[in-house]
């Protein structure tokens, strides 16, 4: 699993009421079992547990583990790499304060500050010549780190590898990339690496020599964590540099509007500026150009005549080579040359695309079915019209094969492209290959005209950030749905498109 998806599952244990204090409970009990069992196995007699801890949730791990095995007669040692004011979770914090308040103290526990690199050469591990019957938990680092050490957690780790100790890593050795398995400057090197509800990427391309043995606990995450979309998600969005410029927060093409409609590319462009778009352009007929440029936000392209035809692909193949990201279809209407030109401009755009509204009804599949790169956003009819094929979008059960079986059906018909499904109803499903999520934000007061388009222009801005299409998608509607439901708050059911794009900024910013 890689890092930042098991961040997210952590986060989002809190949305199905299941506290990171809890999980940090369950990991740190199951951590002191796997210890007392390893300790069993190698040992012939009692041992210490030296028991190093950082500022993060791996420290915590150890904090709770330390109440476990003082329970089971260990006498426990905690070496601190940050104090208490340097310790940035919260749940950690908390854990160590209960070791704190166990004060007059019965348990055979003490806690050491190495706050300079002289208290960890003093220390005793460092000035130990036989550490042959003590066990070293290495809970100094997780899965954020990047690029070079501080130099007491550096020297700390040459401190626990130089020892004779039997070396335990939490969820990952400390100084070891989580997500590429790699060592950029050290990494402690133990005999077994403890990991909680599943193994991260990069302890499987390391391999055992970097890792030891790999012990895998369940901690109580349920599945569902893993595939309900929530808040958890949106630490994937990119965060903007306090010093970029304009356009360096993406670019973003919209080719859509008709003599008919106007107000499709306009929500979808509004939307696309809301999700963090510096730059929105409007491709449209001059029919529609007119009403879309009363928007000022938008930077519109009026071309000649009253529907898009393929005479307007060199013009539009043009701006989409200056864009990062382009979304097709928004009130472009159905007829032949329109339906000729999305099929052109799908098959020579390099750019991650976004295939919307009339674009799924025109726009052959076998034309984008490699690209990995294309968010296709239908409602249950377009997404008949565009695979041909007729099911129902039904999640809303609690019976697992019904669930499951609904989930397969339409996994069947959507791996046949490369890219990512967004198929809206009352709980919307995200498929890209043997990937899904699912999303409950929204209310249905979204069945009103526009929020598609509103949709569809939040993952054309995320695209153009340089998310993936699977992640795009995800966000996408879990935006657009927080941003309906900020919307049912103010007004109730008589809510518009564009009061959810008014609340798409709102709902990012959190």
């Amino acid at each position: 699993m890689d890092p930042i998806d098991m961040t997210v599952t952590d986060l989002n244990c809190e949305y199905l009421g299941l506290s990171r204090l809890c999980l940090m409970e369950s990991a740190g009990k199951s951590l002191a079992e796997e210890v007392g069992k390893i300790a069993v196995y190698t040992f012939s007699k009692p041992v210490k547990i030296i028991i190093f801890t950082g500022s993060g949730g791996n420290g915590g791990d150890g904090f709770v583990a330390a109440r476990y095995l003082l329970n089971r007669g260990y006498d426990v040692d905690i070496y601190m790499l940050k104090d208490k004011n340097g310790i940035h979770s919260a749940e950690a914090k908390t854990n160590y304060e209960i070791l704190e308040n166990m004060k007059p103290r019965f348990s055979h526990l003490t806690v050491h500050n190495l706050n300079t690199i002289e208290d960890i050469d003093n220390c005793e591990v460092a000035n130990s010549d036989s550490f042959s019957e003590f066990i070293i938990i290495d809970g100094i680092l997780g899965t954020g780190i990047n690029g070079k050490l501080r130099e007491n957690i550096k020297r700390a780790i040459e401190v626990i590898n130089s020892s004779n100790g039997l070396t335990i890593s939490v969820d990952i050795p400390s100084g070891l990339d989580p997500l590429t398995g790699q060592i950029h400057d050290v990494a402690v090197k133990p005999q077994y690496t403890v990991s909680f509800h599943k193994v991260k990427t990069g302890i499987h391309k390391a391999g055992e020599e970097k890792v030891g043995g790999i012990v895998t606990c369940d901690i109580g995450i349920p599945i569902e964590a893993e595939y309900f979309i929530n808040h958890g998600d949106m630490i994937k969005l990119n965060k903007r540099s306090l010093k970029s410029h304009k356009g360096n927060n993406g670019k973003v093409l919209i080719v859509g509007g008709s003599k008919e409609y106007s107000g499709a590319p306009s929500i979808a462009g509004l939307a696309a500026i809301g999700a963090g778009a510096d730059l929105v352009y409007v491709a449209a007929p001059e029919s529609a150009a007119l009403a879309i440029s009363t928007h000022p936000d938008l930077i519109v392209n009026s071309l000649k005549g009253d529907y898009l035809t393929a005479i307007h692909a060199e013009e539009i193949l043009k701006m989409a080579d200056k864009v990062d990201a382009v979304l097709l279809g928004p009130g472009a209407g159905i007829n032949d040359e329109t339906g000729k030109l999305l099929n052109i401009l799908a098959s020579k755009i390099k750019k991650p695309l976004v295939l919307d509204a009339d674009a799924l009804k025109q726009v052959k599949p076998q034309i984008i079915k490699n690209r990995d790169d294309v968010i296709l956003t239908p409602h249950i009819f377009e997404f008949k019209s565009f695979f041909g094929k007729d099911i129902k979008l039904d999640l809303d059960s609690y019976d697992f094969a019904e669930v499951d079986e609904n989930i397969s059906e339409f996994q069947q018909v959507v791996k046949q492209i490369s890219g990512a499904v967004v198929v809206k109803g009352a709980i919307d499903l995200v498929i890209q290959k043997n990937k899904f999520k699912l999303n409950k934000s929204g209310n249905p007061g979204m069945t009103v005209g526009g929020t598609g388009d509103a949709l569809a222009g939040i993952a054309t801005s995320l695209l153009s950030k340089g998310l993936n299409a699977f992640d795009a998608a995800t966000l996408a509607i879990f935006i657009n749905g927080l941003a309906g439901d900020e919307a049912y708050l103010e007004k109730g059911y008589g809510f518009g498109a564009t009061d959810v794009v008014a609340h798409i900024g709102k709902v990012i910013k959190g």
